[in-house]
């Protein structure tokens, strides 16, 4: 079982990436950055050499684009992901970006938010969107990069259609079971009958479902919410899910996150033994 968390590339981190990581004892993350200006082959080399003389090895990139993003009902349709077209062309440049960064340091995949993209198949909003991702998903593959889709905006079923019919062959799922409740979606393990064949690589973070139209549900400790974690993982293990337990704690980095999760890293394993 590989656990790790994320963690964030930025300016002030750029001589001890990883220590974060490594002080937790953990031996994997996901790397992250907002800012596709800030990627470089100089940042991609300290990735690298760090990531060796530390010990943790990055699983994925986690590629951010340009603002604005609102993680709510009102504004997020509006702003998110490579749905809003006055934000499009822009977001597939900055996350073409991201597959070059992913491949200088050698991880498997980038992973990002797409948006609320249509549920509707027929809107005319929904191919335009297609095409964006294809056009990313390809130039990922070029590159020897898989295209992840984290959940959170769209519907199980949503997600599954989007990979079918983009049918690049180098798209998957990064689970983020939380945002599922969060956003009302549906329930991770319901999920996960849907498209669990998809599924490369795991959030583990928990929540609650909104409690309002407009707001997303909470985000709490793992463990303290709606997503039940000893049902969901023999499930994944049972659709032969192999990738790593990135744990994602969405308060201040201090010692209140560390303390949560080190004690989610306890409960992963043993969730993993059936305890």
């Amino acid at each position: 079982m590989r656990i790790g968390v994320i963690n964030s590339l930025r300016p002030e981190r750029e001589n001890c990436i990883f220590d974060r990581v490594r002080d937790m004892g953990l031996k994997t993350c996901q790397v992250s950055s907002w800012n596709s200006a800030y990627l470089s082959a100089e940042l991609a080399a300290k990735v690298v050499s760090q990531s060796k003389a530390s010990g943790v090895e990055p699983c994925a990139f986690w590629a951010g684009y340009c603002p604005p993003a609102k993680w709510n009902f009102t504004e997020g349709p509006t702003t998110l992901g490579l749905v809003p077209r006055e934000y499009r062309k822009q977001r597939v440049i900055d996350l073409k970006r991201g597959a070059d960064f992913a491949r200088m340091i050698g991880v498997r995949a980038i992973i990002t938010h797409c948006g609320f993209i249509p549920e509707n198949m027929t809107d005319p909003e929904y191919q335009p969107v297609i095409d964006a991702i294809g056009e990313v998903a390809a130039y990922c593959k070029e590159r020897g990069v898989e295209f992840w889709f984290e959940t959170g905006q769209e519907t199980p079923v949503v997600l599954l259609r989007v990979i079918e019919d983009v049918g690049t062959g180098n798209l998957g799922i990064n689970l983020d079971p939380a945002n599922l409740l969060m956003y009302g979606k549906g329930s991770p393990c319901d999920a996960l009958e849907v498209f669990g064949k998809y599924v490369r690589n795991l959030h583990v973070k928990d929540g609650m479902t909104p409690t309002n139209g407009r707001e997303l549900g909470r985000e709490v400790q793992v463990g303290k919410g709606m997503v039940n974690f000893p049902r969901l993982i023999p499930r994944l293990r049972e659709l032969g899910f192999d990738g790593e337990f990135i744990i994602e704690r969405e308060i201040r980095e201090g010692e209140e996150q560390k303390r949560d999760i080190l004690e989610t890293v306890r409960n992963l394993q043993a969730w993993w033994d059936g305890k």
